[in-house]
């Protein structure tokens, strides 16, 4: 399968770019400049993820974004960069894996309110996660993009363990058995690339935790 990650050179990047290669997937890291930190078995593509044509695109079975900004003035571009892309794979058959945010998960069965909107949510990360489930709302009315969405646990740990296995869940916050939302980088990475194999959720955002 050929896979595109942009957004390759960061953190989620990496590790989905270093998954993909280790299943034996022809894998394009897309970054905005080089690093030395890309996987040296990727293919490198050096462009602007808003520079990006359907040219660009179309060789890849699947296109995983992984693109991600905190900066608060920057933090729109959560919603601007979904829709470039989801312009460019309008009526396309590649399809497009979003790496998501937790945010816009339900904290109920009613899906009446989303995590972002509950009291105790922490004041400090509300910009971005409401920049994130803007950009969602409106990658849920692509009707002719074969898009996925992954919303990963509450706590997304950067350095958290590998263990290789997770829980699947929908629109719901998931929690573990012991009562935990939590889920590594890696095993998320596990899942993305488990979704890009298996097609499952297509038009579709689910999330995952780690057991």
């Amino acid at each position: 399968m050929k896979i595109a990650v942009i957004g390759a050179s960061g953190k989620t990047g990496q590790l989905l770019v270093k998954e993909a290669i280790s299943r034996g997937h022809d894998v394009t890291a897309i970054v905005r400049k080089a690093s030395q930190q890309l996987d040296p078995k990727a293919t490198v593509m050096i462009k602007d993820l808003f520079e990006l044509t359907y040219t660009d695109l179309k060789p890849f079975d699947v296109i995983i974004d992984a693109f991600g900004t905190w900066a608060l003035e920057s933090l729109p571009l959560h919603q601007t960069s979904l829709k470039h892309l989801t312009d460019i794979l309008s009526g396309k058959t590649n399809r497009l894996l979003v790496v998501g945010g937790a945010g816009s998960l339900y904290v109920n069965p009613q899906h009446s309110l989303r995590l972002v909107d509950a009291p105790d949510f922490p004041d400090a990360f509300k910009p971005l996660a409401t920049n994130m489930a803007k950009a969602l709302d409106a990658l849920r009315t692509c009707d002719d993009v074969q898009w996925t969405y992954l919303s990963p646990a509450i706590e997304f740990n950067a350095d958290g363990e590998r263990t290789g296995h997770y829980i699947l869940g929908g629109e719901e916050v998931l929690f573990n058995s012991k009562g935990k939302s939590q889920i590594s980088y890696a095993d998320y990475a596990i899942a993305m690339i488990d979704e890009a194999e298996k097609a499952k959720h297509i038009k579709q955002r689910f999330t995952v935790a780690t057991e």
